[in-house]
């Protein structure tokens, strides 16, 4: 019977139903049930479960035993043998912690008669080799290490810096052996400073529309770094890249001449503005200081992202600045002038007629008597060509992209605050900008 309050309503319960629930009892889920379920080992089973105490912290301790009809397998060749005794003492796994509680799988190493082998200690599918980490601790590691420091991931979860990065090393490298580099048509080649003192690497991208990813790290930006890309890369994939966006570096313009003769090398609209831009800066510098000396009124301080921001990026205040600035007869304001006369080249579809234009701005350019910007003209005109492929390429493709993957690397330096080494470097790049598999796990534990 169920009592109510005066003015409640009772409720309705089925009776059915009723008797059904006091019947029926959730049988308990053990740690052991919960291991079967996501983490099955086969040819082993779970033992007991035990709280232990170490260092003055508690940890959670499964013990895990061969099934009676399990035959050990070889460590180095991987075939079953017959057991030739066990170790003398058990061994620690490290596993996924549960509810903030170090979590361990407790063994005891058998050994194998082998006979391509002789006697050696048994492999075991929750870890490989001497590592006291199980693979889906690594896993868990490693998906983490994608989203916070190395540091940060090691306190967070009770391991230490080497542990979490020999998790992404092994990840990274399980994912470069098993990756497809077939059908690859689009490149992008820069270079980021990873270590002050003009020390580059040169990073090779993969730009195509549906996948964007990072395919290759080299030591340096010289063309011997490039070369041995493409010569790891092979010359049939080689000959299936129709399109690489690069700078005006010349050693990747050699390069990528010698070694993708039919692709299209396409100079992106980024490093021509920038190099633009810094004519125009160049020419205000050398006359406001051309002012300062003669004793006129410095109108040209402060006024730097006057000239160089696009005027729908300029705030009210350098809207009204720019505006006084150009009633004024000045080398600086004929740059800019021609800057903005420039702008309509990017806006052509047809090679021919952008050809054409930048042709007219380059010979009005160079009667402009501005060295800074006649400089740039004749850099323009020694990479005319290479520049057209812009538009031939159906403007699909620039190093916007590229810059923007540059920028994850910058950000994915900047949050570890620097690495040890390149090769370390190379292990947190391709874990965060690679686009790798991954091994396979029977379950996700993040």
């Amino acid at each position: 019977m169920v009592r109510v309050r005066l003015g409640e309503r009772e409720p309705v319960v089925c009776p059915t139903l009723e008797f059904a629930n006091k019947q029926r009892k959730e049988p308990p889920i053990h740690i052991r049930t919960l291991l079967n379920k996501l983490h099955p080992i086969k040819g082993f089973v779970y033992g007991r479960c035990t709280l232990e105490k170490a260092d003055g912290a508690e940890r959670l301790v499964v013990d895990v035993r061969p099934r009676a009809n399990g035959r050990p397998r070889c460590s180095k060749c991987g075939r079953p043998g017959a057991r030739y005794g066990s170790m003398p003492d058990a061994r620690l796994f490290l596993f996924v912690p549960l509810w903030g509680v170090a979590f361990l799988l407790r063994y005891t190493m058998r050994r194998v008669d082998c006979r391509r082998c002789g006697v050696a200690v048994e492999s075991v599918p929750w870890a490989e080799g001497k590592n006291t980490c199980t693979h889906a601790m690594r896993l868990f590691l490693a998906s983490w290490a994608r989203r916070l420091s190395w540091k940060e991931t090691a306190r967070c979860f009770g391991s230490s810096w080497d542990t979490v990065y020999r998790a992404v090393r092994w990840v990274v490298a399980y994912g470069l052996a098993h990756r497809d580099l077939d059908g690859i048509e689009a490149l992008g080649v820069d270079e980021v400073a990873y270590r002050k003192g003009h020390h580059y690497m040169t990073l090779i991208y993969q730009i195509d529309r549906g996948s964007r990813r990072l395919l290759g790290i080299v030591d340096g930006r010289r063309a011997k770094s490039l070369l041995r890309f493409f010569r790891e890369f092979g010359r049939e994939r080689c000959a299936r890249v129709k399109v690489v966006c690069s700078d005006m570096w010349k050693p990747y313009l050699k390069v990528v001449a010698k070694k993708l003769p039919g692709a299209l090398n396409v100079l992106d609209p980024f490093h021509i503005a920038k190099k633009l831009g810094e004519a125009v800066d160049e020419i205000r510098r050398t006359e406001a200081r051309e002012m300062r000396r003669d004793g006129y009124e410095p109108v040209l301080t402060g006024s730097r992202y006057c000239f160089l921001k696009r005027v729908a990026n300029l705030t009210a205040r350098q809207s009204d600045k720019l505006a006084d600035l150009l009633r004024y007869d000045l080398r600086t304001v004929r740059a800019y002038c021609l800057k903005e006369a420039f702008a309509p080249f990017w806006q052509y579809t047809s090679a021919h007629w952008a050809r054409w234009y930048l042709r007219k701005w380059c010979a009005r350019t160079m009667r402009s008597r501005l060295d800074p910007m006649k400089k740039f003209v004749r850099t323009l005109r020694a990479h005319e060509d290479l520049l057209m492929n812009y538009f031939k390429a159906g403007k699909h493709y620039n190093s916007g992209i590229v810059e923007g993957l540059n920028l994850r690397i910058n950000l994915s330096m900047r949050k570890a605050y620097g690495y040890k080494s390149l090769e370390v470097l190379k292990v947190a790049l391709f874990h965060q900008l690679g686009e790798l598999s991954e091994p396979k796990a029977t379950h996700r534990f993040c």
